[in-house]
């Protein structure tokens, strides 16, 4: 397949999420909050085998970055996103492949021999999801992988980048090239927040990389935790905080910054940098509680759906009701899913 078909290039750590109901008392026994993710210290480790011996499992393909890309690649025709990061060669990248594959997307892994692929355990407690991650392999990622011959020609022909914050944990100088590489071209480079302990622990790499970011996409908690690790007067002004973002230092000016955050079943913002004080408020069409099944990647799923309607020429409206509509597809299924047969939301 030519690369050149392949508009919308996505990069993160690639997952597999362990995902478990009912887990009120693993929240207590390792200290974890119901809303959150978290990478795992030393303390959580053992999380990963208990939940697999005392609890009933579900494996879900996961990682932030790429529930997004294959939310995008559902909405999208076949070949028009990729995805790269870094695994083992083990079966959990296995089941990854096979997840992508069925949603028509593209991965373009760098394998590491005899390491493990990451894993993430989802602590779910009612419509809340607590995030506990051990990443191996994926923080094992290297920059000559995007200059590869495998990989580089799909970096040239994209036209939208895509990539978590989670990923300058261990990557930031990755990050920063390939926004400037972005933003030099005048391509859009967008950067999701991912986590609250993002702004709060890595303010320096978010900050570094923030100038060559034209979309900036994130909810409410970790509008929140930007809030106050810079200093914002008022650390629950959604409006606010989206206009400091927004106005904050841009490299290529051509283009405005767009900042949307997502406030649960509640609403979601969106300001433009061009209009830094006219935010844009969209609502959520409520879903009856009896339908939602699993909450845990829903803030992708909206991701993907707005970077899919995007990449299609939507209008950035139009953007956020398709992210809506995926985002609703999504909590009605277990884990980072998609309704099958494919259902068409553009």
């Amino acid at each position: 397949m030519a690369s050149q078909t392949y508009k919308l290039f996505c990069m993160g750590n690639p997952l597999l999420d362990v995902q478990v109901t009912n887990g009120e008392e693993l929240l207590k026994k390792y200290d974890l909050k119901a809303n959150d993710a978290i990478l795992a210290e030393e303390k959580h480790m053992s999380i990963y085998d208990e939940i697999v011996k005392n609890y009933k499992v579900t494996y879900v393909a996961g990682g932030a970055s790429q529930n997004a890309a294959r939310g995008a690649a559902y909405v999208l025709p076949p070949d028009s996103v990729v995805y790269t990061g870094c695994v083992g060669d083990d079966d959990l990248a296995e089941q990854l492949r096979a997840a992508n594959k069925r949603e028509g997307l593209r991965e373009v892994y760098l394998v590491k021999p005899g390491q493990r692929t990451g894993a993430c355990a989802v602590v779910l407690t009612g419509h809340h999801r607590s995030l506990v991650t051990t990443l191996q392999a994926a923080e094992m990622f290297e920059q000559s992988h995007l200059s590869s011959p495998t990989v580089a020609p799909l970096v040239d022909a994209a036209n939208v980048f895509y990539v978590e914050g989670f990923f300058l944990t261990h990557g930031a100088s990755i990050v920063l090239e390939l926004s400037k590489k972005a933003s030099a071209a005048s391509k859009v480079f967008a950067l999701n927040f991912s986590a609250p302990f993002i702004p709060q622990f890595f303010g320096t790499q978010l900050k570094s990389v923030l100038p060559y970011c034209d979309i900036i996409i994130g909810n409410e908690t970790e509008a929140e935790a930007y809030a106050a690790a810079n200093g914002l007067p008022d650390t629950k002004d959604l409006a606010a905080i989206a206009k400091a973002v927004a106005t904050s230092p841009k490299s290529n000016t051509s283009r405005p910054r767009v900042v949307i955050f997502t406030h649960g079943a509640e609403s979601t913002i969106l300001v433009s940098s061009a209009e830094p004080d006219s935010p844009k408020i969209f609502k959520v069409s409520a879903i009856d509680d009896k339908l939602i099944v699993d909450t845990n990647g829903a803030g992708d799923a909206f991701a993907g759906g707005f970077l899919g309607a995007y990449v299609a020429g939507k209008s950035l409206d139009e953007c956020v009701e398709v992210g809506h509509k995926m985002g609703a597809m999504c909590v009605q299924l277990v884990g980072p899913q998609f309704p099958w047969p494919k259902v068409s939301v553009l």
